[in-house]
């Protein structure tokens, strides 16, 4: 067997240190010189920036959220140790760590760092695809030549360069195919480097619980296990045929999963899926008046945020979170995809009148979102795609966002909210 030293990069036989520095932190695996499909994953991306940035940070609990009624966005790993995980709410992660140092988000300033690292990436192959700021998959195959090392070197040289330079760790899942490697990339964490064989990526499955499965979620897990699909193995031993009758073809596609088989490419002009922006209040709000004002300011957020990535949406998402942290989700489909703000507005305000004359009147709320999803280019859409009164309001909006970018974001109150009983408060 074949090991990999991430330290000095010598490669020799497996061995608990590498016999040329020393370094205890060494890649031994039978499949190592020929796996090419790599999953990278930043460690406590958001925490790691702060505490790069703030040393006096680095040995005490950090999360990064809002303030006492917000949830936590990431926290590090020395606050994961009291239980503190992310979209907990964050009185609870403060009984479970009062000592921790908590810091707002600054995402302004995490997109910067994260097209750095994105950068490094691509300058080794075009095949990258992020699944966020802070993740993507990453296809090496066919680059030994052209790096004139294994893909497996190429990515322990990757992981060094962006611990020197940019001042972080990321932890590496190295496999066959993409549902392999990302399972790998969360066995070793943090600054980690695990690989999972094709040959014995059934075996490794088999015991683990069907949640971690891509698509499955809460509810199909349930289903799954009272048909008696617990567990990975369960679903690899079963006659595909009845997975399909049980399931249709999301049956088919857990039965490969579960033997290892994922022919998914790496596809890095995956399109994004949605634009959304929420915010939690500092106080649980009732009324529909409260709950408008703050649904002006998303709706126009997303709607700079659609017309920035020259993208439009086809279905308008409102999200509602209770006070008892339930969460409500109603969905419009439009007639025409939309990237203004009017439109994205006047919708939402439809989906949370429903809401509340449905039954949610009275209810207590302490976070509501909006969002768009079903996106498609703008600029490759039919003539007629804005027309009449939608047309004059997207070029008012675009008059709007030219006018923020020379002035800045406090130049501009949005007329979204004109004509309303509830004006529109400023950013």
């Amino acid at each position: 067997m074949t090991s990999l030293c991430r330290d000095c990069f010598a490669w020799s036989p497996a061995g608990p240190r590498c016999p040329v520095c020393g370094s205890p932190r060494v890649i031994a695996h039978a499949e190592l010189a020929d796996l090419s499909m790599a999953h990278m994953d930043c460690d406590a991306f958001y925490a790691s920036v702060e505490k790069r940035d703030r040393p006096d940070l680095r040995d005490v609990p950090v999360i990064v959220g809002g303030g006492q009624r917000g949830v936590v966005t990431t926290c590090c790993y020395i606050a994961r140790t009291y239980g503190v995980r992310s979209a907990m709410p964050m009185f609870k992660a403060l009984k479970l760590c009062p000592q921790a140092i908590v810091i707002p988000p600054d995402f302004s300033k995490y997109r910067t760092e994260s097209r750095r690292i994105m950068d490094m990436v691509r300058a080794l192959t075009p095949l990258v695809q992020p699944l966020s700021l802070d993740e993507a998959w990453i296809d090496l195959s066919g680059t030994s030549r052209l790096h004139g090392a294994p893909p497996a070197e190429t990515l322990a040289r990757l992981q060094k360069r962006i611990e020197t330079e940019v001042g972080i760790t990321v932890s590496v899942g190295l496999s066959a195919n993409k549902f392999l490697a990302k399972i790998a990339s969360e066995l070793d964490k943090p600054r980690g480097f695990a690989v999972i064989g094709a040959t014995e990526a059934e075996a490794f499955l088999a015991p683990r619980p069907v949640t971690i499965l891509p698509g499955v979620g809460p509810v199909l897990a349930e289903t799954l296990t009272a048909s008696g699909y617990a567990t990975i193995g369960h679903i690899a031993r079963a006659d595909p045929a009845d997975l399909a009758r049980r399931f249709g073809q999301n049956g088919l596609r857990l039965s490969a999963l579960a033997h290892g088989r994922d022919t998914r490419p790496v596809d890095p002009d995956q399109v994004r899926k949605s634009i959304s922006a929420e915010t939690t209040f500092e106080a649980d709000l009732t009324d529909q008046a409260a709950l408008d004002r703050h649904l002006v300011v998303l709706a126009d957020k997303v709607a700079r945020q659609a017309r920035g990535a020259g993208l439009a949406g086809r279905v308008v998402t409102l999200k509602l979170r209770t006070a008892d942290f339930k969460i409500l989700t109603r969905r419009r489909t439009l007639g025409l995809p939309t990237q203004t703000g009017r439109s994205i507005l006047a919708t939402g305000r439809e989906l949370l009148a429903q809401e509340l004359a449905a039954g949610a009147r009275g209810r207590r709320f302490r976070l509501i979102g909006i969002g768009v999803t079903d996106l498609i280019e703008a600029d490759q859409v039919e003539a007629d795609f804005f027309d009449g009164s939608e047309a004059r309001i997207l070029a008012s909006e675009r008059t709007a966002d030219d006018i923020r970018a020379r002035f800045g974001p406090g130049a501009v109150t949005s007329a979204q909210g004109l004509g309303s009983k509830h004006p529109r408060p400023r950013e």
